[in-house]
């Protein structure tokens, strides 16, 4: 019930929603530069120019994403809407030439995927600060619906 609570609260305030999720993947990806730093001892001397500057990428990416979030979540959201497309593109071909039981729904799901990638990115930066906190606050509202429909103490 939190995380249905959460996720309305997420589609109510997408600006809050999107940022905080900017926030959050700052904070990841500093983490994840921190700890390419730490892997150093492990690596030969070409395995440790690339870790360090694999570890320099995130955590200045990180830094950025952190000073700025605003801005950062203009990029994200242009990000999502590239991958998002790709994404629909290469599921309307895994669709359209697999012979699955189930390949209309492939098709369906790669539709949409890309119609709303390519939403993203014609619309982009006019929707950058609503979109992300909606999607993921319905994404959050699918997983909980998810959760309750699988959870078997829900069962009367």
């Amino acid at each position: 019930m939190l995380l249905i609570v959460a996720s309305v609260a997420a589609i109510l305030l997408p600006f809050v929603s999107g940022t905080l999720l900017t926030i959050g993947i700052g904070g990841i990806a500093f983490a994840a530069g921190i700890s390419q730093l730490l892997r150093l001892g492990n690596d030969n001397a070409k395995g440790k120019l690339f870790r360090s500057l694999s570890a320099l990428l995130y955590i200045g990416g990180s830094i950025f994403i952190l000073i700025d979030p605003i801005d950062s979540e203009i990029s994200l959201t242009l990000f999502a809407g590239v991958v998002l497309l790709f994404e629909g593109i290469m599921e309307l071909a895994n669709g359209a030439t697999s012979h699955q039981p189930a390949g209309g729904l492939v098709v369906l799901d790669g539709l949409v995927t890309a119609i709303i990638g390519l939403l993203l990115v014609l619309e982009w930066p006019t929707d950058s600060l609503w979109a992300l906190g909606t999607f993921f606050g319905v994404a959050l509202f699918l997983s909980a619906l998810n959760m309750l429909k699988t959870d078997p103490s829900s069962e009367s």
